[in-house]
């Protein structure tokens, strides 16, 4: 029972990488296909070889851990000698879910966590339920609103993950007592009454414009509206049907009037009508043509500034917008849910929270000094 790690050289420099794993008499191979060592030329090309190889070693020491572990019922001591980062970067790398950035942060925040205390090569063996109990406190201290929480909740993910194939002998989560703590932060939102001063005020990019405030409108995330293609607009029936990409949720969202005029299509009578030299757009095609996500919230951020409009706003912003303007609206809390595409209700309680500040803020407004 053996599993090693090969090496072949294919015909145009690189290095094809490849586990033999032989098992009960039984010869298996697989191919490390995302691995492959590149030709080197410079020094860039040997640190990225360098790293494909140390991954590689951490799936065969995986493999070789999940035979033993099958035929003994025990995490074996190669797993105990598995480094914990470079064990999840193998993970993160086949992760194939929406949450795969997410993975990626928790991850980059543990090797910072790692650097500080000077453990970079802790291996499970030596994982102890006081590291992540130091690990939680670094993330509050580090970590702004809800972020902690996020963070670690990945981090648990990936634990149960490595205990699940027997690279740990016991699950060390279940020693852990200390608790996130980390809250939300409050987010500003925009009112109707600011929504319609920030589209009079100009802006540099008739795009964004047109994109943030369908955002403000329908709830979409940054992901969603940049991503979002005339396949998903059902003109006939004044909606949009799309998967959320975060929580892989579908969603129908109606389009109210203002939602139909940011399109910048007219409307159709009949499904297949059509306005005589008008042609509407092809279904692949982008509904709006956006910047990167960064470039994007600059320009909302210089936007919000010329309209003078006092509130720290980014893309997000947009969503939650929407949702405390539904419950403001008295919309409820079902429906609004529901065309948030929220997987669960306390989701949208903090919608529920801040139309109620809006409600008290406004009754201030009409105090009369007696």
């Amino acid at each position: 029972m053996s599993v090693l790690l090969r090496k072949r050289k294919n015909a145009d420099g690189s290095i094809s990488l490849r586990l033999d794993i032989y098992n009960n008499g039984q010869r298996s191979i697989e191919t490390l296909k995302h691995l492959k060592l590149k030709k080197v030329s410079n020094v860039a090309d040997r640190e990225i070889n360098k790293h494909y190889l140390q991954q590689a070693e951490a799936i065969r020491v995986t493999r070789a851990a999940e035979l033993e572990a099958n035929s003994y019922n025990m995490a074996s001591d190669a797993g105990k000698k598995t480094i914990v980062t470079v064990w999840m970067q193998n993970y993160i790398d086949g992760y194939t879910k929406k949450d795969k950035r997410n993975l990626e942060g928790a991850l980059n925040r543990f090797k910072d966590y790692l650097a500080e205390i000077k453990k970079q090569g802790l291996v499970f063996g030596a994982l102890t339920s006081l590291h992540i109990e130091d690990f939680i406190d670094y993330l509050e201290a580090n970590s702004i609103g809800e972020g902690a929480n996020s963070y670690y909740s990945r981090f648990k993910k990936m634990i149960k993950q490595a205990y699940r194939q027997r690279v740990l002998k016991e699950n060390v989560l279940d020693f852990v007592k200390r608790k996130v703590k980390g809250k939300a932060k409050k987010k500003d939102i925009l009112t109707l009454t600011e929504l319609k001063k920030l589209s009079s005020t100009p802006i540099e990019s008739s795009e964004v414009r047109r994109a943030f405030l369908f955002c403000s409108v329908t709830g979409l995330r940054w992901c969603d509206v940049k991503a979002l293609t005339w396949s998903n607009i059902d003109l006939a029936n004044k909606q949009m049907l799309l998967t959320q990409s975060k929580t892989d949720s579908e969603v129908i969202i109606p389009l109210n009037d203002t939602a139909l005029k940011l399109l910048g299509i007219p409307e159709p009578k009949e499904p297949k009508s059509q306005k005589k030299g008008f042609s509407y757009p092809i279904k692949k095609d982008l509904v709006f043509t956006l910047p990167s996500a960064n470039g994007a919230n600059k320009t909302v951020k210089a936007w919000v500034r010329r309209a003078k409009i006092e509130k720290q706003i980014t893309w997000h912003n947009a969503r939650h917008s929407f949702g405390t303007n539904l419950i403001f609206n008295e919309v409820d809390v079902l429906t609004t849910s529901k065309l948030l595409g929220h997987t669960s209700m306390k989701h949208t309680q903090r919608y529920v929270d801040a139309s109620n500040e809006m409600k008290e803020n406004a009754t201030k407004a009409i105090n009369i000094d007696l």
